[in-house]
This record gives C-alpha cells, sequence and structure tokens, in this order.
C-alpha cells in the first residue's frame, strides 16, 4: 500500500533517450517550419545577389542615319554606327560582391536565430506535456491509493471502527481527483496543439513524451563567456562587417568610371573625283572618363555609414545586457528549482513514513481516516511539487541552453 512516486531513472539514461525523442522533433519542426522556409528563401536571394552586382554597366549601341548627307573631302557621309562601353574603377565589381556576400551572411543569421528559437520553443512545449502527464499519472495512483483506503473503511465500517463519513468522505476526495484528471486532459491537448503547431502538422497528433524525469545531482558547467557566441549578438558582428564592405564599396564607386567605345561612318565615292581616300570609310576609336566632381554624395553615405557602425555597437551592447540579465535570471531560477526538488523529495520521504505508521496502527486496528486523507493530501501535494520543479528545472536549462550553446 505504500506509494512513492519514481520521477526518474538514472539521469543520464533519461538524458540520452530524451534528447534523442525531443532532437527527433526539433529536426522535424526545422524540416516543416515555414518561418524558417522563409528565412532560407531570404538567404538563397541574398546569395544569388552575388551574381546581380557582377556585371559591368550594359553596352551602349546606337545608329544613325543622314537624312541630309554632309558632304566631305572623300564624299558623303551616310550614317553612323556606334558602340561604347562603361568600366567601373578597378576592384569596384569586387566590392560589389563582397557587400553583397556580406548581406548573405547576414541573413543566414536570421536563420540560425529562428532555428535556434524554434528549438527552445519546441523543447519548452516538450516539458510541459511531460508535466501534464506526470501529474495525470500521479493522480491515478493517487485515486487508487484512495480505492484501497476505501475499501479499508468499509472493512472497518463492517466492525464498527469507521464511521459511513470516512468511507463519503474518502470517495469525495477521489471524485476530486478524477476531477483534477480530467481538467489535465484538457491542458494536455491544447499544449499538444501548441506543440504540434510548432511542427507545422495536424494538431490532434499524439505527442510521445517521457514517463520519468529527474533533477540530476550536478549542474553542466554554464560558459558565460559563450554568451558572446549567440548567434543574436553575432548577427550584429555581421551587420557590421556589412557596413565596413558598404564603405568599402562606396569608395570604389565615387572613383572614375572609363569607357571605351567605336564610332563607324560609312562615306560613299565621290563619282567626281579619283584620289586614294575617295570613299574611305570613317572608324574612330573613343576613350570616355566619368569624374564624380560633385561629390557630396559619397561623403554623405560615408558619414551615414560611420553613424550606422555607432547604431549597431549600441544596440549589440544593449542586447548583450539582456542576454546576460536572462541568463544570471535562469541561473538563478534553476538553482532554486533544485533546492525546492530537494525539499520536497525529503518532505514525500516523510509523508510516506506518516502513511506507514497509519498502516500499522491499522493492523492494531487504531486507524484515523481523517489522517489518511491528511496525509494523502500532503503526499498528493509533495508529488506535484515535484513535478513542477523538475518541469521548471528543465525548461531554465533549455533557455541556458538557448543563450550559451555554440
Amino acid at each position: 500500500m505504500r506509494y512513492i512516486i519514481l520521477i526518474g531513472l538514472v539521469f543520464f539514461a533519461f538524458a540520452e533517450v530524451n534528447a534523442q525523442d525531443l532532437a527527433s522533433y526539433i529536426q522535424e519542426a526545422e524540416k516543416n517550419n515555414p518561418e524558417i522556409q522563409a528565412f532560407e528563401l531570404r538567404y538563397n536571394i541574398a546569395e544569388e545577389k552575388v551574381n546581380e552586382v557582377n556585371t559591368f554597366p550594359n553596352t551602349e549601341v546606337s545608329a544613325g542615319y543622314f537624312v541630309s548627307e554632309p558632304e566631305t573631302r572623300t564624299g558623303a557621309q551616310r550614317a553612323r554606327f556606334s558602340v561604347k562601353q562603361m568600366l567601373p574603377w578597378f576592384g569596384t565589381i569586387t566590392a560589389r560582391e563582397n557587400y553583397a556576400s556580406s548581406v548573405a551572411e547576414t541573413q543566414y543569421m536570421d536563420i540560425t536565430i529562428a532555428k535556434r528559437k524554434l528549438a527552445l520553443s519546441v523543447s519548452q512545449s516538450y516539458y510541459k506535456l511531460y508535466a501534464i502527464r506526470a501529474k495525470q499519472l500521479v493522480l491515478d495512483e493517487n485515486i487508487e491509493l484512495l480505492e484501497t483506503y476505501e475499501r479499508l473503511a468499509l472493512t472497518s465500517l463492517e466492525v464498527g471502527k469507521a464511521s459511513a463519513v470516512d468511507v463519503l468522505r474518502l470517495q469525495i476526495r477521489q471524485n476530486e481527483l478524477v476531477q483534477q484528471k480530467e481538467v489535465l486532459e484538457q491542458d494536455y491537448l491544447a499544449e499538444q496543439a501548441v506543440f504540434n503547431n510548432l511542427l507545422n502538422r495536424d494538431e490532434n497528433i499524439a505527442v510521445v513524451v517521457v514517463n520519468q524525469m529527474i533533477v540530476p545531482e550536478e549542474d553542466v558547467l554554464v560558459l558565460t563567456d559563450n554568451l558572446q557566441l549567440n548567434p543574436e549578438l553575432i548577427k550584429y558582428d555581421k551587420l557590421y562587417e556589412s557596413i565596413e564592405e558598404a564603405e568599402l564599396l562606396n569608395q570604389k564607386e565615387s572613383a572614375p568610371n572609363i569607357g571605351f567605345g567605336l564610332d563607324y561612318v560609312p562615306v560613299s565615292e565621290r563619282p567626281d573625283m579619283s584620289f586614294i581616300d575617295n570613299g574611305k570609310d570613317i572608324v574612330m576609336p573613343m576613350v570616355s572618363i566619368s569624374i564624380p566632381i560633385f561629390n557630396n554624395k559619397y561623403k554623405s553615405i560615408t558619414k551615414q555609414n560611420e553613424l550606422k557602425q555607432l547604431e549597431i555597437n549600441s544596440q549589440k551592447e544593449d542586447r548583450l545586457n539582456k542576454l546576460e540579465t536572462l541568463l544570471a535570471q535562469a541561473q538563478y531560477n534553476r538553482n532554486s528549482t533544485r533546492i525546492m526538488f530537494n525539499v520536497q523529495t525529503d518532505n514525500l520521504k516523510q509523508a510516506n513514513d506518516a502513511e506507514e505508521i497509519l498502516i500499522k496502527n491499522y493492523e492494531t486496528g487504531t486507524i484515523d481516516f481523517n489522517d489518511v486523507l491528511d496525509v494523502q493530501e500532503l503526499q498528493l501535494k509533495f508529488q506535484i511539487n515535484l513535478i513542477e520543479s523538475t518541469k521548471g528545472y528543465y525548461l531554465e536549462s533549455a533557455l541556458i541552453n538557448y543563450l550559451v550553446n555554440k
């Protein structure tokens, strides 16, 4: 009749199994999540921009026909054909490619952040589902325990050692636990819908969670320096680098552009004259240069880039402060849940000892069913608290992993 809730096997064995199950759910979520798919498409577009900028300006081709043919010494000019190609300053195209690549790297960080946040959400929902299911199992065990006590009360009632009120109180308590279990079932269905939506699948698909979890005796060492490697902060570094590349491109674009061209003019022969160059066509190579004399535009862009870099540094510092606060709070909360877990474990052991005493009293014919209900209520309270502390521990651990894991 003695009941002791077991919240785990060996932690490391659990960690291996649980990690495998949870990892498969996370992989499915990453594969199906539409937000991540949108980020990946955005990244593909940014990558394609590299090919877009690896081009020269359009080649200019023109043709004209002289309605009134101008006469020259060698004959009348009939038409004019021109071709011209402008070329950017040396290294400009490479600078454009580098800038486009840096923008693509920034977009890739959005994918990494989205996957990381999705993994955190899936993990948190998974642990909530575990807690609800574990509470249902605890209620089942307590209902069975109360049914056993009810049979004892009925036996005692027959021999005059218990009253009908004792039996009714035990039955009422069972009804309350059944009600709590039914409410938990609705909570489970609601959280299951949340979990399935994270995986972008039908809300009614059953989610399999582990039945047993336990708080480990020691925590994994948290390397706070790894916080600097969080993708949310790395993204600011990538943004800063993209501004640097934008400034290099701006300097290149502020340089002159060089153009090369060729004009061809067909000339008609003069019928009334005979000389060597009579009717000789005109071929004229050309070189042009585009000089940005009024370059206030490029100076302004340089100033804007400097201000953008200062803005990015401020944003990164602000985000770092917030992440450090989140990490410190998560560590504090995890330590608190560990303390709660240890205290509730001791309380449950003492409640179980009290139950043993009551059973021994029954064997001697002196059982008080009011005490039985009180002890059972304490046992359930401590069991629920154990589950809550276990859930809280893993929720905070998931947040810590999000913040400092590489």
